[in-house]
């Protein structure tokens, strides 16, 4: 290359890095999340830029593909393969928004316009192919932004991200006209009204929702959650012993945040490592470790109090030769007074993860395309067939009360349901759209995620950003989030997209955020909410319609680049 190509090249480099880096920034840990109104700048003014499409489609891949690696590399503990390999898939969104944003330029529509609605569908389509990895969202960086993200309840996260994105095409907008000095034209003029208003409106409609918020809250019970401190390492032994120690200790927190008048405790997933269907145990060569862990939580439970765990499920089913077979699910259980001779029971109903996570729970294409699936074995954390079987049912747990105490019914998130706003809002209303639940729940073991050195755990970036989700859930549809993780971070969400520091009693450190990699528990009082939102009657419209001009305009980028390629050939002959 001559001077002026390595000039233009690197120029093409430190912009696509700029927006890398500040991407990186708005998020935490670092949180700088005022640098998210300007982050897309460098990027789009580059891609706006003479540079030839494909150097930046390369370049964009490059620089993409090392930001997921540097900003997912938790996922590294669990499979380096995988990791790798999912980088290098999420790291085509960015040269497919390249090829979209110059196709809409070609096509006159402006920046204004195309860059938020393009920007909102590629967040979108980062989870389309894999069930769905909404991470590092723009909307994520502005959780801490209480009045600005309430407009969740109508738009979702998208809308926030939209806004944010809103305000990165104007300043791009606004940098090329004063190129050609056309500052202040009237189009500007009226852009950066738009801007504004919009701004100052969710703003407004934050506010107004935040005031409202005193007379449609009501006291709900005092709920507990419980946290153990197990990098997954210790937490898959598979001794007896061992697992016991570290069941009585959750159970020791379990019994004080019950003293201290928690109604409901709330376990990590997966925490009970024994299946714990009792349909199933006269299938296994040794039930006895699980009946153990049911005896010990039904007289548990037979304090007056519910407890919510995590374990395993299963279910027995013949095959077409009439042979058996087990289903194994992520499940959750609710034991509650009463019954079972124990002095509590199990609830005759569970929740069993729905979403499940691609090579950590499920292989793809196991039945459809086994060559597939052998070959993407390659890049799983296990060995062996550990695939498990998606859940059917958006569960609702009862709580009943007495003469004294309310009927409450919550729903549970396993894991990273929690980041998918489809899961949230398959609990919130019923076919007559009526809130079915007060609360939700997010149980979760982010175990996988740590390093565990020297005998400490140490936490990643992951368990922060994991938390950040489960505020947008929780104003999505207008409902508290309680979460009690393995590791961290467990913590009391208010419908309003709080995260509580404090609580009533516990030993947790008081700040959400201080409480990873440690073990404890806390108990606070949950508050519920009558609030029926837009968003849980209709989902996410938003981001979907982007969604949809983003696929929209690469299928037909590529059908036209189909059919002139097959012009030239025929017209070559």
């Amino acid at each position: 290359m001559n001077k002026p190509q390595v000039k233009s090249f690197l120029l093409v480099l430190v912009g696509l890095a700029a927006s890398g880096v500040i991407l990186t920034l708005i998020q935490p840990p670092f949180g700088l999340s005022f640098l998210a109104w300007v982050a897309y700048v460098p990027f789009i003014l580059i891609v706006l830029s003479n540079t030839r499409t494909s150097r930046l489609v390369l370049t964009s891949y490059i620089i993409a593909f090392i930001y997921w690696l540097g900003n997912i590399y938790w996922m590294g503990h669990v499979t380096i393969s995988g990791w790798i390999a999912f980088c290098a898939y999420t790291a085509l969104l960015w040269p497919a928004l390249v090829i979209a944003l110059r196709a809409l330029r070609k096509k006159k529509i402006p920046s204004f316009i195309a860059v938020p609605v393009l920007i909102v569908g590629v967040e979108y389509l980062q989870g389309f192919f894999l069930g769905g990895f909404y991470w590092r969202h723009l909307a994520h960086s502005q959780y801490a932004n209480i009045p600005l993200i309430q407009i969740a309840d109508i738009f979702g996260a998208a809308g926030v991200s939209f806004l944010v994105a809103l305000a990165n095409a104007l300043i791009v907008e606004l940098v090329l006209a004063q190129k050609d000095k056309k500052l202040l034209s009237v189009v500007n003029v009226v852009k950066v009204l738009v801007v504004v208003c919009a701004i100052a409106g969710t703003l407004l409609y934050g506010d107004y929702r935040i005031d409202e918020s005193a007379d449609v809250f009501e006291q709900g019970p005092v709920i507990a959650a419980v946290q153990s401190n197990l990098p997954q390492s210790v937490k898959d032994s598979e001794i007896f012993e061992v697992n016991r120690k570290v069941f009585e200790r959750l159970l020791g927190m379990s019994r004080a945040a019950g003293t201290d008048g928690a109604e409901l405790v709330v376990w990590p997933e997966t925490i009970i490592p024994s299946i714990m269907d009792k349909a199933v145990w006269p299938y296994l060569l040794d039930p006895n470790e699980s009946i153990f862990y049911h005896k010990a939580l039904c007289e548990h439970a037979g304090q007056g109090l519910y407890v919510l765990v995590g374990a395993p499920g299963g279910e027995i089913v013949f095959q077409q030769d009439q042979s058996l077979a087990l289903d194994k699910y992520n499940s959750a259980f609710l034991y509650e007074p009463g019954g079972d001779g124990f002095g509590g029971r199990q609830s005759p109903v569970k929740y069993s993860k729905i979403h499940l996570v691609p090579f950590g729970e499920v292989v793809p294409f196991k039945y459809n395309a086994p060559w597939l699936y052998n070959l993407l074995m390659k890049f799983s954390p296990y060995d062996f067939d550990y695939n498990l079987t998606p859940g059917k049912r958006f569960t609702v747990f009862d709580m009943t009360g007495n003469a004294e105490k309310k009927d409450y019914r919550f729903g549970v998130m396993i894991c990273y349901e929690g980041t998918i706003p489809g899961i949230a809002q398959g609990f919130a209303l019923d076919e007559n759209g009526v809130k079915k639940v007060d609360w939700l729940v997010n149980i979760s073991n982010d175990g996988w995620f740590v390093k565990f050195t020297n005998g400490k755990v140490k936490p990643s970036t992951e368990l922060q950003q994991h938390t950040i989700a489960s505020v947008f859930r929780a104003v999505e549809n207008r409902l508290s989030v309680i979460r009690s993780v393995n590791t961290g971070i467990s913590c009391l969400i208010d419908p309003l997209g709080r995260i509580q520091n404090g609580y009533l009693t516990g030993d947790l450190h008081r700040k959400a955020f201080n409480r990873a990699g440690v073990e404890g528990y806390f108990a606070d009082r949950i508050v519920t909410d009558s609030r029926v939102t837009i968003f849980s009657r209709y989902g996410q419209w938003l981001g979907s319609g982007c969604l949809i001009v983003v696929l929209g305009t690469l299928i037909l980028l590529l059908s036209a680049w189909i059919v002139r390629n097959i012009t030239k050939r025929f017209s070559h002959k």
